[in-house]
């Protein structure tokens, strides 16, 4: 079964730092890209940030290259989502998502396969 548990969400002040993490199945990390996602009310889905963890490809929207950084860690088959200089406008809820291409994980078209059940985030201004 596939599974992925995100944490690390909260509410912070612009100019702060949040880590996010998505703890994957043994399966899942191994044979998935996977990505972090995130919608804010009333706008679409964005992809954020996307890794290939069988290398070192990665994918950065523009908005906030720069001040995300996806790492991973493959002992614990997790991904981390390091947000830093955070913006109020970087308020929304994040997901993330796996699939086994990484077109799906950066563009999200086809929508990536497998989705964890997201994390709040809120920057004050």
């Amino acid at each position: 079964q596939v599974q992925l548990v995100e944490s690390g969400g909260g509410s912070v002040q612009a100019g702060g730092s949040l880590r996010l993490s998505c703890a994957a199945s043994a399966r899942t990390y191994s044979s998935n890209c996977m990505g972090w996602f995130r919608q804010a009310p009333g706008k679409e889905r964005e992809a954020v940030a996307a890794i290939y963890t069988g290398g070192r490809s990665t994918y950065y929207a523009d908005s906030v290259k720069g001040r995300f950084t996806i790492s991973q860690d493959n002992a614990k088959k997790t991904v981390y989502l390091q947000m830093n200089s955070l913006k109020p406008e970087d308020t929304a809820m994040y997901y993330c998502a796996a699939d086994p291409f990484f077109r799906s994980v950066v563009a999200g078209t086809p929508p990536p396969r497998y989705w964890g059940q997201g994390t709040q985030v809120t920057v004050s201004s």
